[in-house]
């Protein structure tokens, strides 16, 4: 018992890894929704069954990736102080992962829907390149 309480961490951290690098990028859900959108290009161009199958199960699983990378950046790379000074961040969030999601990118092979997504995926960029400056 009380070699247990020793061993207690003091300190609990929590990170998008095991390890709290402290690495976060935004280009990661960026390449991502260009994949999304690259898959929705060459499956408008092909009437193969199964290669619209497989391109179908490729787009949305990068749309999960999207969301993840969307996600982390979300809950755990910006801060209160962020958000008080970029009031419009959890909007932008907000809409980008839902663009990512069952309404957006996952749900649809529209290459249209995927530069939407990385429309916001540059706003939120754009912020997260201002925070790294000051």
């Amino acid at each position: 018992m009380r070699l247990a309480r020793l061993l207690r961490p003091r300190t609990v951290v929590s990170a998008h890894c095991d390890l709290p690098c402290g690495v976060y990028d935004p280009a990661q859900a960026r390449i991502e929704a260009e994949s999304i959108k690259a898959v929705c290009e060459k499956y408008q161009a092909n009437d193969d069954a199964e290669f619209r199958t497989r391109a179908l199960i490729i787009k949305e699983q990068r749309a999960e990736l999207v969301k993840h990378h969307l996600w982390v950046l979300w809950t755990d790379y910006f801060k209160p102080p962020h958000f008080e000074k970029y009031p419009e961040l959890h909007t932008l969030f907000n809409e980008a992962t839902k663009l990512a999601g069952a309404g957006g990118a996952k749900g649809s092979a529209d290459p249209a829907v995927a530069d939407q997504l990385l429309a916001k995926i540059e706003q939120i960029s754009k912020i997260f390149w201002e925070t790294k400056q000051s």
